[in-house]
């Protein structure tokens, strides 16, 4: 089986016997190479010994006052941002889990880069196994901003950081550990180069076409999917729409604010004008294999969802809402 996204850390986890992702001394030590944690050449004794102490015992409580005690604040912010991550880690049997917590209860404190990342390693878990290279490529719109433009009629992402020259990695210290190259050649994913995925999908350089009734807006639905079995612990069929037309939001998720703006003005039965409509990258139709996993009173009723882009036309996509936006009875993560 090839494997991809080696950046996300993945083979430095364990999993439990439901399948979920089990934190190791490994995984957590890879934060501490975090270049904002290590301590540079004129650092204070507190942060040092902190430190050390951390990379000999990644799981070793502690206290307040150990972080008050290092003398730049820029470092104290840094420390207390980590320490405070890597507690809500361990208080979770498994990722999955920490993370449907902080989709639940919001992810106050937690950094975006952080939530990314968690996004990045659980929906490899999910993915696991998965060979299609255009739903591997789709399933990065979960954790990574993706650029659109209209070319020759198709509707095309590429990755934004890639695309900008700003960081043509990911941010991760392994990385630079894998040896995984920077320089970035943006091809479009097809049929001839689907195979070449494997081998550069840590490099996030290859764009994804999402014009309506094309493979793109139908790989990314598979993942969804898969993320919601994984996540939420319940099947369903999502199906990729080609119009917005005689839709009946019963019941709608964005999967961005964009999209959930979109679907606010829908469902208070707002007419939508053209730029809006324009700026919607895919609407799709969610049923439930099991209706009894559905609230009452929205048996029987289609879920929507709605991807837009930006009016500067970046797609920053929400995987948090499709764990707490869906109709279920018992919204809960599976492991």
């Amino acid at each position: 089986m090839k494997d991809f996204w080696l950046s996300c850390g993945h083979h430095l986890l364990d999993r439990d016997a439901g399948g979920g992702l089990v934190v190791t001394d490994d995984f957590l030590k890879v934060y501490l190479a975090r270049p904002e944690l290590v301590p540079p050449d004129d650092a204070c004794a507190a942060e040092r010994e902190l430190y050390a102490s951390l990379r000999a015992d990644p799981r070793r409580p502690v206290a307040a006052a150990e972080v008050a005690a290092i003398a730049d604040a820029d470092a104290r912010e840094n420390w207390a941002l980590i320490v405070a991550f890597r507690d809500l880690l361990l208080r979770h049997p498994t990722l999955e889990a920490a993370y449907a917590a902080l989709a639940r209860d919001g992810a106050h404190g937690v950094p975006p880069l952080f939530m990314n990342q968690l996004v990045h390693v659980i929906l490899r878990n999910a993915l696991d196994g998965v060979t299609d290279a255009r739903v591997l490529r789709a399933a990065e719109l979960f954790f990574r901003p993706q650029r659109v433009t209209l070319h020759e009629g198709a509707l095309l992402a590429a990755d934004e950081e890639t695309i900008g020259g700003i960081n043509p990695a990911p941010v991760s210290p392994l990385v630079s550990m894998l040896g995984i190259p920077a320089a970035a050649n943006i091809d479009i994913i097809n049929d001839a180069n689907a195979a070449e995925y494997f081998e550069r999908s840590d490099r996030f350089d290859m764009a994804l076409d999402l014009t309506a009734g094309r493979d793109g807006l139908a790989a990314l639905a598979q993942a969804m999917e898969r993320w919601i079995a994984h996540v939420v612990g319940v099947a369903a069929d999502i199906e990729a729409l080609k119009e917005m037309r005689e839709v009946d939001l019963a019941w709608y998720v964005g999967l961005d604010a964009e999209g959930t703006a979109i679907g606010d003005r829908v469902w208070k039965g707002e007419t939508l004008d053209q730029p809006e409509m324009e700026r919607i990258v895919g609407l799709f139709r969610l049923t439930f294999r099991d209706p009894g996993t559905v609230r009452e009173e929205l048996r029987g009723e289609p879920v929507y969802l709605i991807l837009a882009m930006s009016p500067d036309k970046i797609i920053r996509m929400k995987p948090q809402n499709l764990v707490t936006g869906l109709p279920v009875r018992h919204l809960e993560a599976v492991t």
